[in-house]
């Protein structure tokens, strides 16, 4: 892609909010009731309308809600419907969040499908926080001057995968076979797509109208009828994706992006704070933290349970969902985890700035963008060790 294509991209991408329904939920973890309510906010680039509904989910022991009266009454983030946001997905799902905040507060939630336009609304106060790939985060913070997004946890490590069609003429691993295919990954500027380009750069590959290999971003929905249609030879996605491509369309494994950082750990979410809010509502930022390193080891002390629970909301919230098989093949190549893994972000960082997509590479100004302290404190407080 040129840089005038780029840049009317990204402009575009700046004046639209991506669609979602967000949800007020007031159920107990275990718990067979919700309450919400619903509104549509603005609508977005690619991404396809989604909407949040509540589930019961029956994966874990009921908690106690929370009688503390935090500091503001409504608390709006943002997250997607794929495995690597499993935290906020069942967290949300089974009202641990909720009971977190306590009856004073209520949670809203917004669905979105890419970072970039997930962003945009938290640096414009529509969010408060916000699940998200750490190359979005990142072009945020420094958009804002280093002023208005904080990364206070990690997420999720690994869980991104190229794939290509069986009849692509591609080999799996064969990077000498790539020139004039066309490529996909879910919006301009994600962490995927510039997983994708750095990694055809690197290899020798010029993409865009005058380049060998061209690079179509859209929805990760989108991405998959494009490659059962055979409108795309392959597609640099995060899971379910990658696996419902392989198992469902015959796709190929050309590469888990793992085998691309030592020791296969590299972040593919954060949970970003808006910095502004994070300075005026320590204690729910403190609150949702906590929820999601509690919703973090249970998913990893129950696996399997996590992955039928997780199931269960997709169904409910999108009328879609997985087979047990696609699932755990997805749940295993990912590793839930609160270490925010910066080094890894740094190196992601780096790859757009050589791409053109960040304007700026300081790996000390960029380092800027944690603040630990009170997931530390949240560790500290139930016995676990610290991160850096």
């Amino acid at each position: 892609m040129n840089n005038g294509a780029k840049a009317g991209v990204g402009i575009a991408v700046l004046v639209l909010l991506v669609v979602g329904v967000y949800s007020a939920m007031v159920l107990t973890r275990g718990s067979t009731t919700t309450t919400s309510t619903s509104s549509t906010s603005s609508t977005s680039s690619t991404s396809s309308t989604s909407s949040t509904s509540s589930t019961s989910s029956t994966s874990s022991t009921s908690s106690t809600s929370s009688t503390s009266s935090n500091s503001i009454g409504v608390v709006n983030l943002g997250y997607f419907l794929n495995v690597n946001h499993a935290p906020a997905i069942l967290g949300v799902s089974s009202g641990s969040f909720q009971n977190a905040l306590g009856p004073s507060t209520t949670l809203k939630t917004f669905l979105f499908t890419s970072g970039g336009p997930e962003m945009v609304a938290l640096l414009a106060g529509k969010l408060d926080m916000a699940y998200v790939g750490p190359t979005p985060a990142v072009n945020a913070y420094v958009q804002s001057s280093g002023t208005g997004v904080t990364i206070v946890a990690g997420v999720a490590s690994g869980g991104a995968v190229f794939v290509v069609r069986s009849d692509s003429g591609i080999t799996p691993g064969n990077v000498t076979e790539l020139s004039g295919k066309t490529f996909a990954a879910p919006g301009l500027g994600n962490t995927q797509d510039i997983s994708l380009r750095y990694y055809l750069l690197s290899q020798g590959y010029s993409v865009g109208p005058s380049g060998n290999v061209a690079i179509v971003d859209t929805a990760n929905a989108n991405i998959v009828t494009l490659f059962a249609e055979g409108k795309i030879d392959g597609a640099w996605v995060p899971e379910p994706y990658g696996e419902t491509l392989m198992q469902q369309f015959g796709g190929k494994l050309f590469l888990d992006e793992r085998s691309l950082f030592p020791g296969g750990n590299f972040s593919t979410a954060e949970l970003v704070v808006r910095t502004q809010f994070l300075d005026q509502h320590p204690d729910v930022v403190t609150d949702i933290v906590s929820a999601d390193v509690n919703e973090t080891i249970w998913i990893n002390s129950h696996l399997s349970q996590a992955e039928t629970d997780l199931n269960d909301t997709m169904v409910a919230q999108t009328g879609q969902g997985y087979s047990q098989s696609i699932l755990s093949a997805s749940f295993a190549r990912l590793n839930f985890t609160f270490d925010p893994l910066e080094s890894s972000v740094l190196l992601q960082a780096l790859h757009a700035y050589d791409l053109g997509d960040l304007t700026q590479y300081n790996p000390e100004s960029i380092a800027g963008i944690y603040d630990l302290s009170i997931l530390n404190s949240v560790l500290t407080a139930k016995g676990l060790p610290t991160v850096s």
